[in-house]
């Protein structure tokens, strides 16, 4: 997965520096404000900040709570279990005061892992545009806690942060994932659904451990004590590699024979194109005569306008493309984007299209691997309902070839960093759980994932100060191409080792995802399989609800007879079933360790796997594949099997 190289790097103030309270009058942290959403039917943490000694009232429902700050200038009331419900207000009161507006009282929940948590419902909107067009709910809202890692240790506060409700233009910035979550939640329970966004795209899981907790890990814990004593030189770093990736796209600008002085621009329809190559968009150029090369490649195509799409407004949908691109029409700059992942959706304004002739370039920075335009996306264009295939034959030319451009050091992603940044500050705050999608970032060392996983589930309850803390989890979505032949995978051991989780921790529930991914995107699109399956557990997990089926058939056991092996599941929600035929993606193998396609039927609650060529089995495996395209043994509540393994 690359990095973005565009992404912004915090100044070293704010990535080391605790944040210090203002002297003599109460401050409040980010999280308790106006609009927010406090935790029901248990006591709820109050806090802030002082001068020593100051007395502070806090008056809420009609009662008042009391506080003296200690050595420190903190303070802390506790209010009582409380009733759903609101708006309500909140007074403080010591040498100044402040009062809270528009409070309800609901269930809280954190959303935290990486970019799949992250990821806005701005980017699914299209597929859902009448959940976003609906989206007016005050009971639903979000705290979205600002990116923001720290190697000095934990922090008293966010830097940033508010509660806003849902309406269709701010549900825009809500995590997509947790919106879908929230709405099933307010749907079944009717009482307030507050989310606390906490995620950072890349992010692995040691990111996201204390200090205390690292002490498990004595490679993590090393990493970030040498953050820690070398401040100076983590802003030196820094700085050498944002000057470093300026100098390689300054330079590539200057090179970039598409602005060479004396010619007539690439990006002018009036280009002579006559020496340009063509090309089969979408693709790779380094499979399609160009070879590996890194830098800046230009793409031209010639499009018909019919006259009922002229003049119109229109979108412009390409895919996605690795890594930058910059899209002109007709010669008008139209859009930028400049990473790989976001889709290339870009809206032209009317009267950009002409009836005939027009000419579409496509300026495209790859810094690494492999560029070009990825396979299996929309290109079209579309106006006045009409659309336009753009798939086909383009023309292309180099601009510059460059060396690969080095990677950052992203500190971001360091050990501890995040929970120092991110977590430390809302932990005081009470809630009623967590959910987590994580785990792409820790796909190269999958083996020591549930280790790490389990310590972070723990270290976060003790954070919270809650032992029992429901902790809902996604499995890695199926990704990448599909194999033909059963084979080693490191997702796919990931998922394993999420999947054993769920034994060695109590308290958690995991939903599979391996049905609501996308082969070419490491982000699928769809949010709302996977917030109705974190739901579903949630009602069994921290709701109670013991009569719901919340999880998809998950392994328990295996027994051989002959040349057949016969599983054993648990959560077959009604009995088991195959989803579209015969099942599938299941594999077998005998003391030889030679993996083979199997067939498998199901017999009740249990599934018969064999291969007549492997007459003496000792291990099975089902969808163990990065993308285990197919697989489809699912429960009749209609909830997939987890993939899983027999063998160590």
């Amino acid at each position: 997965m690359k990095a973005n190289p565009y992404l912004f790097l915090l100044t070293l103030s704010c990535l080391v520096l605790p944040l210090r309270p203002a002297q003599a009058a109460i401050r409040l942290p980010r999280l308790i404000g106006d609009g927010m959403v406090l935790q029901r039917g248990t006591p709820v943490q109050v806090w802030g900040w002082a001068d020593k000694g100051e007395a502070v009232a806090v008056s809420f429902q009609g009662k008042t709570y009391r506080a003296t700050a200690g050595p420190d200038g903190k303070w802390r009331v506790q209010l009582p279990a409380l009733k759903a419900g609101g708006p309500y207000e909140m007074t403080l009161k010591g040498s100044n005061q402040l009062t809270l507006r528009d409070i309800l009282v609901g269930d809280v929940w954190v959303c935290s892992g990486q970019s799949n948590m992250e990821l806005p419902m701005a980017r699914v909107r299209d597929k859902y545009p009448d959940v976003v067009a609906q989206a007016t709910n005050p009971q639903i809202r979000q705290f979205d806690a600002p990116t923001r890692y720290a190697v000095s240790g934990p922090q008293a506060d966010l830097p940033s942060g508010r509660w806003t409700a849902a309406t269709p233009q701010s549900v825009l910035q809500f995590t997509a994932v947790g919106y879908f979550f929230a709405r099933e939640l307010h749907a079944k329970y009717k009482v307030p659904i507050g989310l606390i966004r906490a995620a950072v795209g890349g992010s692995p899981a040691e990111s996201w451990l204390s200090p205390e907790a690292l002490k498990a890990f004595p490679a993590y814990q090393q990493r970030a004590l040498q953050l820690k004593d070398s401040l100076t030189n983590v802003a030196r770093v820094q700085q050498q590699e944002q000057a470093t990736s300026n100098a390689w796209y300054r330079q590539l600008r200057q090179q970039d024979q598409g602005f060479a002085k004396g010619q007539t621009p690439w990006t002018s329809p009036s280009h002579n194109a006559a020496d340009w190559k063509t090309i089969n968009i979408p693709g790779y150029w380094a499979d399609q005569g160009l070879g590996p090369v890194n830098g800046v490649v230009w793409f031209r195509k010639e499009v018909e306008v019919p006259a009922a799409m002229a003049g119109q407004p229109a979108r412009l949908e390409l895919g996605t493309i690795v890594d930058a691109d910059s899209v002109y029409l007709n010669g008008q700059f139209v859009g930028t984007t400049s990473y790989q992942y976001p889709p290339r959706k870009y809206d032209l304004p009317a009267g950009v299209l002409k009836p005939g002739k027009n000419v579409l370039v496509v300026r495209v920075i790859n810094s690494s691997g492999r560029g070009g335009f990825t396979l299996d996306k929309p290109y079209e264009l579309r106006a006045g309902g009409q659309t336009l295939n753009l798939r086909g034959p383009w023309q292309y030319k180099l601009g510059a070839r460059a060396e690969p451009l080095a990677s950052s050091t992203f500190f971001q992603w360091q050990p501890g960093v995040l929970y120092n940044g991110m977590v430390a500050p809302i932990a005081p705050y009470t809630v009623k759980g967590v959910i987590w999608y994580q785990g792409e970032s820790n796909t190269k060392q999958p083996r020591e994932y549930q280790q790490l996983f389990s310590a972070l589930i723990t270290d976060w309850r003790r954070a919270w100060q809650q032992p029992n803390l429901p902790f809902l989890y996604v499995q890695l979505a199926n990704f990448m191409e599909a194999k033909e032949q059963p084979a080693e995978s490191s997702w796919a051991e990931l998922r394993d080792q999420q999947r054993r989780t769920l034994a060695a921790v109590p308290h958690t529930a995991m939903a599979v995802a391996i049905d609501a991914g996308e082969w070419n995107d490491i982000h699928p699109l769809d949010k709302v399989t996977v917030g109705q399956r974190l739901a579903l557990a949630a009602r069994r997990e921290a709701y109670g609800e013991t009569d719901v089926a919340a999880s998809g058939p998950l392994y328990q056991g295996m027994k051989v007879n002959g040349n057949k092996v016969t599983l054993s599941f648990s959560n077959t929600g009604g009995g088991l079933t195959a989803k579209g035929g015969e099942l599938r993606h299941f594999a077998i193998a005998g003391p030889d360790q030679q993996w083979v396609w199997a067939q498998a039927r199901i017999e009740g609650d249990q599934v018969v796997v064999w291969n007549e060529q492997v007459t003496s089995p000792v291990a099975v495996r089902y969808a163990w594949a990065d993308n285990p395209q197919g697989a489809n043994l699912y429960n009749r509540a209609g909830l997939p099997a987890s993939p899983f393994r027999t063998d160590k």
